[in-house]
């Protein structure tokens, strides 16, 4: 079990190893739901991104070239949430 401490802010900082478990990384979402027995459930959150969100990402003027294969692995990654 992993233990955590409250900062006096009423915070508190999940661990790489957690953060890892959940498959999530900087900028990612997680949710927290309450049970009735003082519990909580935490998870990552679903992506809602839409397909436009996506096809900027690979326009950059002035960026590195991608191959086809860099494309599918950056797409895969994105939609698949790979971890």
């Amino acid at each position: 079990m992993t233990m955590l401490t409250v900062t006096a802010k009423g915070q508190i900082t999940l661990k790489q190893d957690l953060l890892k478990h959940l498959g999530v990384g900087p900028g990612e979402k997680i949710e927290a739901d309450k049970l009735p027995d003082g519990r909580i459930v935490v998870r990552a959150a679903a992506q809602d991104g839409t397909i436009s969100d996506f096809i900027g990402c690979l326009s950059q003027r002035g960026g590195p070239k991608l191959t086809i294969d860099e494309i599918n692995e950056i797409a895969s990654q994105g939609w698949a949430k790979a971890k």
